[in-house]
């Protein structure tokens, strides 16, 4: 019985696997396709498909399926996608913001409002705590790109508002308007980045501590899981130790 019992728990496991691979293969080639629609097709000219393509290949989305995903931009049959910010408060006040793509805007809300009832949060009104944050693009290179002194020497000049300096990456932060010219400065020294994209940046961090970390991370994983959540960003701050007893 025990060999049986650890052969469901893989095949648990690697359903569940698939399964979100499925979800961001989805997710990926919706955000291709419409980032396509909204600039030019060619990602040297459109900042947000080339981003959108780093984060493909960096997922292992096959090169026919970004073809495949930019094509499809210029279908005029294809449904039309809107881009939709939620917001809401997770557990212990945290702050919550939830970008969307989706084809049916009652459905989506409907899900991402289950979603927080269910994980002790509460959905909110646009505006809510999207005052509480800051978007950036954002271009995030490997620590062997350069020395630390050179890399931020650079991002400034070049128009960085911050940068941010972790054991394995650099991460340089820009206005989202300035995106595709702080790109293009960069990459003509440093190369390709290994990411580039967009993101909400909190002013300031709520400490999430006992079951209540467990529920806001079971709060995020189901919003993240959702095929019309594109990404979901928060004001949390959890010790490793908590994290490692969530394992």
């Amino acid at each position: 019985m025990a060999g049986h019992s650890k052969f469901k728990n893989i095949q648990f496991r690697k359903g569940a696997q698939d399964k979100k691979r499925a979800v961001l293969f989805s997710k990926l080639s919706k955000e291709i396709t419409v980032a396509a629609k909204s600039g030019m097709p060619d990602p040297e000219q459109n900042a947000r498909l080339r981003s959108a393509i780093q984060v493909a290949k960096a997922a292992s989305f096959p090169r026919e399926n970004i073809e495949r995903a930019i094509k499809k931009s210029s279908d005029k049959n294809m449904g039309i996608y809107e881009e939709i910010r939620y917001e809401g408060f997770g557990p212990e006040g945290t702050s919550i913001i939830v970008e969307a793509l989706t084809d049916n805007r009652n459905r989506t809300a409907a899900a991402v409002r289950t979603s927080f009832q269910k994980n002790g949060g509460n959905f909110a009104e646009s505006g809510s705590v999207s005052h509480q944050f800051t978007r950036y693009g954002f271009l995030k290179y490997p620590t062997t790109t350069a020395n630390q002194d050179d890399f931020f020497s650079l991002a400034i000049e070049s128009g960085a508002e911050d940068c941010l300096f972790e054991e394995d990456y650099f991460e340089a932060v820009c206005m989202p308007d300035s995106l595709s010219i702080f790109y293009n400065s960069l990459e003509k020294v440093f190369g390709e980045p290994e990411s580039s994209g967009f993101l909400w940046r909190p002013s300031n961090l709520i400490e999430v501590t006992g079951e209540k970390v467990k529920s806001l991370f079971n709060l995020i994983d189901e919003l993240d899981d959702n095929e019309d959540i594109q990404a979901v960003f928060s004001n949390y701050d959890v010790s490793d130790e908590d994290l490692n007893n969530l394992a």
